[in-house]
């Protein structure tokens, strides 16, 4: 099943990360999208406290957040 896809671009934090936060609790694998440069702080913190696994890749202008329950 493919990641539940969360595009917060255009959004300043804390969106992002409250986004995702909601996600969180519904699914077990999620894409976020997000251009906010504080989101490369928050999201990982996110996922670190809620002992979630993350990798996150770098685009073109914004980044990709992999979620998942580990």
């Amino acid at each position: 099943m493919p990641p539940h896809r969360v595009d917060t671009r255009g959004l300043k934090c804390p969106w992002p990360v409250l986004r995702a936060a909601r996600a969180m609790r519904e699914h077990g694998a999620i894409l976020l999208l997000a251009d906010d440069p504080v989101a490369l702080i928050d999201v990982p913190a996110l996922a670190k406290a809620s002992g979630w696994e993350i990798e996150v890749r770098e685009a073109d202008g914004y980044a990709e957040f992999h979620l998942r329950r580990s």
